[in-house]
């Protein structure tokens, strides 16, 4: 990696993390702000949160089109005006019409914002660096949403709403220096990354070829279930168990979620160290085992009655190894969305993946609060079971469709260079830092 690329790639997760450490002063109470600070009750809380899901799907499809023709550069940088605005805009809306109206923004706003800065780490790393940039990113994000939630915390009164509008401006000062940030990056020009660049033409056909690429399609379809089990279960389903038959006080669940956030911090460089050479699909394997143990234990703490200490370590201990999940995940699989990507699609495959994501983020919820309200727990858990199991499984037949390179670009590398040196071609060999098109038997080409 260049001196100048790692320059760009330190302001771009300086902004995000800013950002995050903005969103988190926001995230925990917006639910509450909404239904009690304003008055406006929790049916539009609720249409508030769904709001916030609908715009980022509406948008995510026509993202990716605009990173590719545009560059990432100005994407983001429209997104975070968006979400600013939405941001501000929701803490100083009294009424239901400015809130929903606010929500869209913001829910667009931070759609946009992900894909582009995804392919923005994407130009300023290689192959190689490309895990340990995307594990920076989490860990940072994860940091900048814990202290930010900490802060805001000790600054929120739900009886006063001025207490709410300064969370909310810090919030949308926070994604004005993002764009500010990112405004300033100067994105590679060097021969091995222009290829990435947009050059003004577009291919057509671009979802068409996605959606034959059976890597890529293998890929959302694990994304799907890996944030189906998870993420998309915190908010709502996972909340509800823990409150209604774990029979936690939500200051407790509120450490739990900590406890999450801490595991993310604490280990993200030590597991980076062990799974950065390793495959990427075992890793992933791994996680829906691991995911699975976590669905078990939250399970047993619904069973054990008269010992609620052990029930809330059992409960907090799911909550801890979601995190270890999360932190093999973000070294692994952004990555390997790009090394997917042909170079004129990389921002198509980002939001493709970011769409997948927000779906799952959207229906995982939904079903999980409705599993639980009906008092189906022991459905609700074995449902979540059988999805961590499912992880497992389609990581496996996934890791059969990859290269070596895209699976493990060490490895890949490796067994190119000793091929190059066996048919001695050793001084063709390329430096480890440069980018390199990667291709697969199930890849084809895009439509002209």
């Amino acid at each position: 990696m260049t001196t100048a690329m790692g320059a760009a790639l330190r302001r771009i997760q300086l902004g995000n993390a800013l950002s995050a450490f903005g969103n988190g002063f926001t995230v925990p109470y917006l639910y509450v702000y909404v239904a009690k600070v304003r008055g406006l009750g929790a049916g539009t809380a609720g249409l508030t949160l769904f709001t916030l899901a609908v715009a980022a799907l509406i948008v995510l499809p026509f993202t990716g089109r605009a990173i590719d023709r545009r560059g990432p550069l100005p994407v983001a940088i429209v997104g975070t005006v968006s979400a600013a605005i939405g941001s501000l805009g929701m803490g100083l809306s009294g009424s239901t019409p400015l809130v929903i109206a606010s929500a869209a923004a913001l829910g667009a706003g931070i759609a946009v914002i992900q894909p582009a800065l995804a392919t923005m780490i994407v130009w300023c790393s290689t192959p190689l660096t490309r895990s340990r940039s995307f594990a920076t990113q989490f860990f940072l994000n994860n940091l900048g949403l814990g202290v930010g939630g900490l802060i805001g915390g000790l600054m929120v009164d739900e009886h006063a709403a001025s207490s709410f509008i300064r969370l909310f401006g810090i919030e949308s000062v926070m994604f004005l220096v993002l764009g500010a940030t990112v405004a300033t990056v100067r994105l590679p020009a060097a021969p091995k990354v222009e290829d990435a660049m947009p050059t003004g033409e577009r291919p057509e056909g671009a979802w068409r070829a996605l959606m034959r690429d059976r890597s890529m399609v293998w890929l959302c379809a694990l994304g799907f279930v890996m944030f189906f089990a998870c993420y998309g279960q915190f908010e709502a389903g996972l909340a509800a168990y823990a409150t209604e038959v774990t029979r936690v006080s939500p200051a407790m669940l509120g450490i739990a979620l900590f406890a999450n956030t801490a595991a993310i911090v604490v280990t993200q460089f030590v597991v980076l160290k062990l799974v950065e050479r390793r495959r990427r699909s075992r890793v992933m394997a791994l996680v829906g085992l691991i995911w699975t143990v976590a669905w078990v234990a939250a399970a047993l703490s619904g069973l054990v009655h008269g010992a609620q200490a052990v029930a809330t370590g059992l409960l907090i201990s799911t909550y801890v190894l979601f995190g270890v999940g999360e932190s093999m995940l973000s070294p692994t699989v952004a990555p390997l969305v790009a090394d997917l990507a042909p170079a004129s699609l990389i921002g198509q495959y980002n939001s493709a993946f970011a769409l997948v994501k927000q779906l799952a983020m959207a229906s995982g919820p939904l079903l999980g609060a409705l599993l639980v309200g009906l008092g189906l727990h022991v459905a609700y858990v074995s449902l979540l079971i059988m999805f961590s199991l499912g992880i497992t499984v389609l990581a496996l037949r996934l890791g059969r469709r990859l290269t070596a390179s895209q699976d493990n670009p060490f490895v890949g590398r490796t067994r190119r260079a000793e091929a190059l040196a066996a048919a001695g071609s050793v001084d063709s060999v390329e430096p480890a830092d440069s980018v390199e098109p990667v291709e697969s038997a199930d890849r084809v080409a895009v439509a002209a």
